[in-house]
């Protein structure tokens, strides 16, 4: 039985690495979604995990370029990642477009002196976001980038740090996120800002309804 059992367990193992080696013929927009894996641990986490996609080095490549294809030609001068999982995208966006990268960290992190904005999260807990103050100057056009908006309370706070620090000048250039959902603050966020996401028009239901 353990022999068995062995060999089935290699036979998964293989059948993983194959599939985060494995690059389709045709690469349609939003073909490495399937990568990402459901959530098994309940409704405190997450309804969808994306980490499995940044295994995948086309995956990944092809998901950062995807979010960028909507800003091409725009004026950028900063790309911002919000802690934790925007921090992988949104450093791959800065280094493909060359430019620097924020971090927008969740309070206690940073030594130097911040500005605070407190927001509520997708699973409705109050929380605290904070950015240093000598990295955004007025005018500076900086590109948001976060892993997901759900609710869009967490990219919400985001911007006002950005806006604050900048002035009335200072606009985010866009919003990027894998998907961006169809709550009142994804909608929110779409009609105030140049958004961009990965999701095909023919899956947005089913990422809205979490299936």
């Amino acid at each position: 039985i353990s022999l068995t059992l062995h060999a089935r367990c290699s036979q998964c193992l293989w059948s993983l690495r194959m599939d985060l080696c494995h690059v389709p013929t045709t690469r349609e927009k939003g073909w490495y979604l399937a990568l990402m894996a459901p959530n098994v641990k309940g409704p405190n986490y997450a309804w969808l995990d994306p980490s499995r996609l940044y295994c995948h080095p086309q995956g990944l490549q092809d998901c950062v370029a995807d979010l960028l294809q909507p800003f091409q030609g725009d004026p950028i001068d900063m790309v911002a990642g919000i802690d934790a999982m925007g921090f992988i995208l949104g450093t791959a966006a800065a280094t493909i477009l060359r430019k620097g990268f924020l971090a927008i960290r969740k309070a206690g992190h940073l030594c130097v002196k911040t500005l605070a904005q407190p927001y509520t999260d997708y699973s409705g807990r109050e929380k605290v976001m904070e950015v240093r103050t000598d990295a955004i100057a007025p005018g500076l056009r900086v590109l948001l980038v976060d892993q997901w908006i759900e609710t869009g309370g967490t990219m919400r706070a985001a911007i006002q740090l950005v806006e604050q620090l900048g002035g009335p000048t200072c606009v985010p250039t866009g919003i990027a996120a894998i998907c961006i959902e169809d709550s009142e603050g994804g909608r929110w966020i779409q009609e105030h800002y140049k958004c961009s996401h990965c999701v095909p028009p023919r899956l947005k239901p089913r990422f809205n309804s979490h299936q």
